[in-house]
């Protein structure tokens, strides 16, 4: 199996594209997607055959979760290395996607292949490549305590001893990756610059839910 990239110095200089409205990935984050249509088969195929990565990123245009053609993307996506897969008898694919780098699209290609493929930049994205950068700069106490918040609000459970054992930034971004919001939101947690902005960012969102009385959202355990 070809090895995890740890640099932008070793990535592709393009990959394919899986526009994929609301989906977010984030470094070291893991991401299982089921895999059915045509395209998207063939886009696993081929990946399985080079290098196992997959840049994933959302449509500009959201009314589609996974709109055709040529369709605006957005200016960053995160790229993704397929760690797990599983076929069916169905012509189906279950597949784990784990984050590497968020990267830049520079350009969309040109090709022949039913998916999309772009060229991309991950340069500004260096330090993606460090599992734990800047976890120091995270208010760990704060964030945990917005967690507690929200189950008591949404009425989930979460494994406490679980989440005492998971470093800040996979906290982190686990819950950015699970949290109830939309395409422009999951776009805005993924494009914050640092982990302490991303984490702040949440704990934002969080309260404004919570203050609002929505009616929860997706279980963060």
């Amino acid at each position: 199996m070809p090895k995890r990239p740890q640099s932008p110095a070793e990535l592709p200089k393009s990959v394919p594209l899986f526009p994929l409205s609301g989906a977010l990935l984030l470094p070291f984050s893991h991401r299982p997607l089921n895999i059915f249509e045509p395209r998207y088969i063939e886009m696993v195929d081929a990946a399985l055959r080079g290098d196992r990565l997959v840049g994933l990123i959302q449509p500009e245009d959201t009314e589609e979760e996974s709109p055709r053609g040529r369709s605006p993307l957005q200016p960053i996506g995160c790229l993704g290395r397929l760690t797990h897969f599983e076929e069916s008898g169905e012509g189906r694919y279950f597949i784990i996607l784990e984050g590497v780098t968020r990267f830049r699209l520079a350009h969309e290609l040109t090709v022949m292949t039913p998916y999309r493929q772009g060229a991309i930049a991950a340069e500004e994205f260096a330090t993606d490549f460090e599992r734990d950068f800047g976890e120091e700069r995270v208010d760990r106490e704060r964030f945990v305590r917005m967690m507690r918040d929200y189950a008591e609000f949404a009425n989930i459970e979460l494994n406490w001893e679980e989440i005492e054992r998971t470093g800040t930034a996979d906290l982190v971004n686990f819950c950015c990756m699970v949290g109830p919001y939309g395409p422009a939101e999951k776009q805005v947690l993924l494009e914050a610059e640092t982990l302490e902005q991303r984490a702040e960012t949440l704990i934002a969102m969080t309260e404004y839910e919570i203050a609002r009385g929505g009616n929860g959202g997706a279980p963060l355990n």
